[in-house]
């Protein structure tokens, strides 16, 4: 078998930091949600100190929302320069890691729209 080509790797790369991006939008908005209803109904004793440990936690993974805007623009851009060395003479890509390569890019420039 033969090895990956590094199209490929650089668009696997990307995939990889979008799902991590996708990932942290999630955990955000399960930690909102609990912030929302530990301030409704805080019936407990150790409600405010809950409450504090989960902004605690939304301060944090908001913090991690620049590094990784910066990470994936750095994977773009390398992706972009990988995919136009391969459009020259004896490019070793298929048409399919091609497609794949666009179609991340698609969705990279989404997901950066989205932190912005």
């Amino acid at each position: 078998m033969a090895p990956p080509s590094q199209l490929l790797i650089a668009t696997n790369t990307l995939n990889r930091l979008v799902k991590e991006e996708a990932s942290y939008h999630k955990e955000l908005e399960k930690q909102q949600a609990s912030i929302a209803k530990l301030e409704q109904g805080g019936g407990d004793e150790n409600a405010e100190y809950t409450l504090k440990q989960e902004q605690r936690g939304v301060e944090e993974t908001k913090a991690i929302f620049p590094q990784l805007k910066s990470k994936m623009q750095d994977a773009l851009t390398k992706l972009e320069q990988q995919l136009e060395q391969d459009k020259g003479p004896g490019d070793q890509s298929s048409p399919g890691e091609i497609n794949k390569a666009k179609d991340t890019i698609a969705a990279t420039l989404q997901a950066i729209r989205e932190i912005s």
